[in-house]
């Protein structure tokens, strides 16, 4: 078994997917298994978020004790992990494939993306905290490689378009996906939250000299739609904006 203090001594290695097991003599309960372990994890961090992950809640959940759970994984972090390239392989990667071109294919990734952290609003904070290596997380980062590497950048440039590309749709989902959690926390749709926020600061005399600005912006934004759609167009926009810098700096290499 893999204990907590043993990760610490060598944090830049520390991955259930660099550790060898041995294996457990005996058996585990019948009917438990590790996909089902996180697949109920899954369901617990979409409801109630990695603070109120735990062992005995998870056992409880897979009605097994708690020490059952510990025939299939070492540590609360392992099941984690195993959940991260869980949800990543809900990425399509076939669709990827199907994609014409360089720029369907960015758009393909980047949306699944940005639904994968807009459906798990847990996995934005894991960000840096694992290692990320399961062999689903690897396949997506190796697709979104192959699709940079495609539009004709050089190879010292492709990491920076792949930076501005993938780290915008990780910011974009992870404000959507929280958007979302306040407004549910708040028994609220997203419009009805969104619009009970925006006339709390718009109706407050001390803030009318700081949004005389942004009038014109905050009346097209009331104006054109449900908070989805908004959420949809300035989404789309912005990944053909990036789509359009990739094209200006190929073509500054091609001259």
């Amino acid at each position: 078994m893999v204990k907590a203090a043993d990760r610490a001594k060598n944090p830049a290695r520390s991955s259930v997917w660099l550790e060898n097991r041995a294996a457990r003599g005996g058996g585990g309960p019948a009917g438990l298994d590790r996909e089902r372990i996180v697949g109920a994890a899954i369901r617990m961090l979409d409801e109630e978020g990695l603070a109120k992950l735990s062992m005995r809640k998870l056992a409880t959940e897979l009605n097994v004790t708690a020490m059952s759970l510990y025939w299939y994984v070492d540590t609360k972090d392992d099941i984690i992990e195993y959940a991260l390239d869980t949800c990543y392989g809900e990425v399509d990667l076939a669709a990827v494939d199907a994609a014409d071109g360089w720029r369907d294919r960015i758009r393909a990734l980047a949306l699944d993306y940005r639904q994968m952290l807009v459906r798990h609003p847990w996995m934005s904070p894991c960000a840096g905290q694992y290692l990320n290596i399961g062999p689903n997380a690897l396949a997506v980062g190796v697709k979104i490689q192959e699709t940079i590497r495609d539009t004709g950048l050089p190879l010292d440039r492709q990491p920076g378009a792949m930076t501005a590309v993938f780290q915008f749709v990780y910011g974009y989902g992870t404000i959507e996906s929280q958007f979302q959690r306040r407004a549910a926390e708040a028994g609220m749709s997203q419009d009805d939250f969104y619009d009970e926020s925006v006339k709390a600061f718009r109706d407050d005399p001390s803030f009318a000299e700081a949004l005389a600005p942004m009038t014109d912006i905050l009346e097209e934004r009331a104006s054109h739609g449900s908070v989805t759609e908004i959420w949809d167009r300035d989404f789309d926009y912005a990944l053909d904006v990036l789509i359009a810098g990739i094209e200006t700096m190929v073509a500054r290499v091609g001259t």
